[in-house]
């Protein structure tokens, strides 16, 4: 079981910055890859980005080049750096572990563990 808490949201304003945080539960993590989703009311759970346990990096099309995930495993923490905020990113964000291989990264199917969510308010 593993569990995670997720930090850092709130209201900003266009053109600003945020940075989450996720923490994680167990001994393992660093064998663990590491998602972060995002909601918007009335849509669908979609991918934002995930790190792998080896440390390879990929992002959705819509925040390539704004935001920056990043992991440190002797924290247990991986973190989401937002930058250049647009009122599209406004959102619930998640963050997931995936503990196996296969499977679509971009598909919230393939994760076993969620957070709670944090909100993420931009405003225009």
């Amino acid at each position: 079981q593993v569990q995670l808490v997720e930090s850092g949201g709130g209201l900003v304003q266009a053109g600003g910055s945020l940075r989450l945080s996720c923490a994680a539960s167990g001994r393992t993590f660093s064998t663990y890859s590491m998602g972060w989703f995002r909601q918007a009311p009335g849509k669908e759970r979609e991918f934002v980005t995930i790190i792998t346990w080896t440390g390879a990096i990929y992002y959705a099309d819509s925040v390539k080049g704004r935001f920056t995930i990043s992991r440190v495993n002797t924290k247990n923490t991986v973190y989401l750096q937002m930058d250049s905020l647009e009122p599209e990113d406004t959102a619930v964000y998640y963050c997931a572990v995936r503990t196996i291989s296969g499977g679509d990264i971009r598909s919230p199917v393939s994760y076993d563990y969620w957070g709670q969510g944090t909100q993420v308010t931009v405003s225009s």
